[in-house]
């Protein structure tokens, strides 16, 4: 297999579907936006150490302790000016990291302590995704995210919100947050409004509980994608790393082409796998599953698509025909249009893998 560097990596047209508008922020942004709105409990000001900070605490192998680090992030997204240009410098980092289409998602509730409404939140975060993607070049869309340790109401409201703004650049209703103790089903209104609504859904699931988690998700609530999905290999018989059955969820998932919103570097950091060699990854996807690679939180996981990417290649042997199939596979799964979807594939993704390979080709 051909070795690829960090620099052909980040050359390639990646997609990203899962990441979180509050995971993401850079550290120089945090700082400074503690220092307008007067927020003075960041354990340091220093950009340096502020994101070894994040890491530290993110990286203890638990989710709930993952999570506790965002109470920072989201203390200083608390006006339309610092939404806005939290949405808008996530737009030109994925510029450099060689993202052609982001999927990013947020949860508003989080962002009313100094009174703004949710609509206001809404408007304010399209509107840098909006600049973000007149000035860089990259498609960006919006993923509205429920609570799931909230009540049905607060659900309700959310699918709500997203499906009044689906026009406006909101594409997909999300439920997030700690999984154990709180099924998706307790939510299932809001699940049932979107369906009603035609709108998409995509669902934490199989990352903090295991594979009734994913069920409930499919068959209660009707996702359209998975977020994360790692227990979904409990649903399979695996033999020296050789899937010798696969019992109905599991087979459901492949059949019905689910997409499977992969999260490497922070899987590992939540204890959702105790390393890429327990991490399933390489055998959904040796076994055909509609799998996409994506960052979660890249200022909590210290990462980047690039990296992620770095990490397929060289950790689970995915050549650049592989990773190629990654990101056509997640374009296909982008809550977009069928034709935007088909413009993206066959106008920058084959166009831009096509030039790499003949570059390589020219260099060996």
């Amino acid at each position: 297999m051909l070795k690829l560097s960090e620099e052909h990596l980040r050359a390639m047209p990646k997609v990203l579907l899962h990441e979180h508008l509050d995971g993401g922020l850079r550290p120089t942004t945090v700082i400074e936006l503690a220092k307008e709105q007067g927020y003075t409990k960041l354990p340091t000001t220093d950009p340096h150490d502020l994101a070894q900070w994040f890491f530290r605490g993110a990286n203890k192998g638990s989710l709930a302790e993952y999570l506790e680090g965002f109470a920072h992030t989201c203390a200083v997204m608390q006006t339309p000016d610092a939404l806005e240009r939290v949405a808008y410098e996530m737009v030109e980092d994925m510029k450099h990291d060689g993202v052609c289409y982001v999927e990013i998602r947020f949860a508003p509730v989080f962002h009313t302590e100094k009174g703004l409404h949710w609509e206001e939140i809404v408007r304010s975060v399209l509107r840098g995704l909006e600049r973000g993607e007149r000035d860089f070049g990259v498609k960006a869309r919006l993923i509205i995210c429920a609570m799931r340790h909230l009540d049905g109401q607060h659900s309700e409201d959310m699918a709500n919100l997203a499906v009044d703004f689906r026009d406006r650049g909101v594409v997909g209703f999300d439920l997030a947050g700690e999984e154990g103790g709180y099924p998706p089903k307790k939510h299932i209104e809001a699940f049932h409004f979107c369906q009603r609504a035609n709108f998409n859904i995509t669902i934490h699931a199989g990352e903090g509980f295991g594979k009734e988690s994913i069920w409930q998700a499919i068959q209660w609530c009707g996702a359209h994608r998975i977020g994360h999905a790692t227990r979904l290999i409990d649903d399979m018989a695996v033999l020296n790393g050789e899937v010798i059955k696969m019992n109905s969820l599991s087979q459901y998932v492949l059949d019905k082409r689910i997409p499977l919103e992969i999260c490497l570097s922070s899987n590992i950091h939540t204890g959702a796998a105790k390393s890429f060699a327990e991490h399933p990854f390489g055998i959904f996807y040796k076994n055909k599953f509609r799998v996409t690679l994506n960052t979660d939180n890249r200022l909590m996981s210290n990462t980047s698509m690039t990296q992620e990417y770095k990490i397929a290649h060289e950790f689970f042997g995915l050549s650049i025909d592989d990773l190629e199939r990654i990101s056509i596979n997640s374009m296909k799964s982008a809550f977009i249009t069928y034709s935007e979807r088909v413009d993206v594939i066959y106008n920058t993704i084959k166009t831009q893998f096509a030039a790499l390979k003949e570059e390589l080709l020219q260099l060996q």
